[in-house]
């Protein structure tokens, strides 16, 4: 946040509305000249993550909330897409979330048994 807080102070209008981060000439950043303008290959090359692209960091992010949780509706507001179809993308299963799921079943069962949750 001090990162952000000190680039916005730098180099970001007090507009509201104002870009976070732009081109050379205050213009957005376009997908087309992103790589090269932000040294992208370099980037990932130094932190030994060749070949990582831009949108693997929103995958991952939009996977994580999901993970935690997040609803489609709430994926569908992150990542502002009206498609639910969007928002099913990040919704995989993995086996951690199945085991949650299994344990959440069992107290439920436990519960209308009138047995404690979980043991131990």
């Amino acid at each position: 946040m001090n990162e952000l807080a000190a680039h916005c102070a730098t180099h970001v209008d007090l507009e509201p509305t104002a870009f976070l981060f732009t081109g050379a000439r205050g213009a957005p950043i376009r997908r087309s000249n992103f790589n090269t303008l932000v040294g992208w290959k370099q980037a990932v090359r130094t932190i030994g993550a060749e070949g990582l692209h831009f949108h693997d960091l929103r995958h991952t992010g939009n996977m994580l909330a999901a993970a935690a949780g997040g609803s489609i509706r709430d994926l569908m507001a992150r990542m502002g897409h009206d498609s639910m179809r969007a928002a099913l993308m990040y919704q995989h299963a993995t086996a951690h979330a199945d085991q949650h799921l299994a344990e959440k079943m069992d107290d439920q069962v436990r519960q209308v048994r009138g047995g404690n949750t979980k043991a131990g």
